[in-house]
């Protein structure tokens, strides 16, 4: 029986259980409003379409809610997918690495400097 999203993140000490929740939501998000058709999602699509669930859902709070879960980074979202990975909620291809979601755009920039009302 696979651990829910509580188990994993009390087990891994890392992110809220919230934040969990949030990057899973965010691949269902991510492959019905960024992609033209259901594929394999990369970390970098991912990551983009994580920056527009998160605008959508807290507007200019988001870093603010991500922060207060653990999240900072886009690596951050990386470290969730593949903790997810770990407990079966996700998969990868063999071509995936964790590195795919190193840099993809900073919070700063996009969550605050860039933010468009």
């Amino acid at each position: 029986m696979k651990k829910n999203f509580e188990q994993i993140a009390k087990e891994d000490g890392r992110f809220n259980p919230s934040a969990i929740k949030f990057v899973y939501e965010g691949l269902s998000f991510t492959v019905k409003k960024i992609t033209v058709e259901p594929r394999h999602i990369s970390g970098q699509t991912l990551c983009e379409g994580l920056q527009k669930l998160a605008i959508e859902k807290w507007g200019r709070l988001a870093m603010v809610v991500m922060s207060n879960w653990g999240i900072k980074t886009t690596r951050d979202f990386g470290e969730i997918v593949y903790l997810m990975i770990r407990h079966k909620w996700m998969s990868a291809a063999e071509t995936d690495t964790i590195d795919d979601f190193d840099d993809v755009y900073e919070f700063q920039t996009v969550f605050k400097d860039q933010f468009v009302f």
